[in-house]
């Protein structure tokens, strides 16, 4: 079993009418990855697309991916691909449910964002610890 030292938010940077085949597919046949960027994936509706289970180390964050496990929203960027938080409440809400299910399943994970690790990347479009004092964990 893994050790799971952080529970990483992501973004697509797609819009949020982005289709979970289609940001596969990119993975696949434009990054050539074999594993998928992240284990969740989260629909506008609220969907939560199981894509690995938390053994399969994901591509979400080079160097951090052995010890980490990913969930993302489709979106985070507006018409123009700027950043934008355009999470909908039911994305907001599902991602909420699977980080206290990460936290209760790896105590002691942090809850960290994509850009935490890296400057060049806003993603997921959000600043995690604020979102994290606003729900309360």
């Amino acid at each position: 079993m893994r050790q799971i030292k952080n529970i990483i938010l992501h973004c697509t940077a797609t819009p949020q009418t982005a289709k979970v085949e289609s940001i596969q597919r990119y993975w696949r046949d434009q990054l050539k990855w074999k594993s998928p960027g992240y284990h969740w994936l989260i629909s506008r509706d609220g969907t939560a697309h199981n894509l690995a289970p938390d053994s399969q180390v994901c591509n979400g964050v080079a160097g951090h991916n052995s010890t980490a496990i990913h969930i993302s929203y489709i979106g985070g960027v507006d018409e123009a691909g700027k950043p934008i938080d355009n999470r909908t409440e039911k994305q907001r809400g599902v991602m909420l449910e699977l980080v206290k299910l990460y936290l209760s399943k790896y105590p002691g994970a942090a809850v960290k964002g994509h850009n935490d690790f890296t400057k060049m990347k806003a993603c997921p479009s959000f600043k995690v610890s604020e979102w994290l004092k606003e729900v309360g964990l």
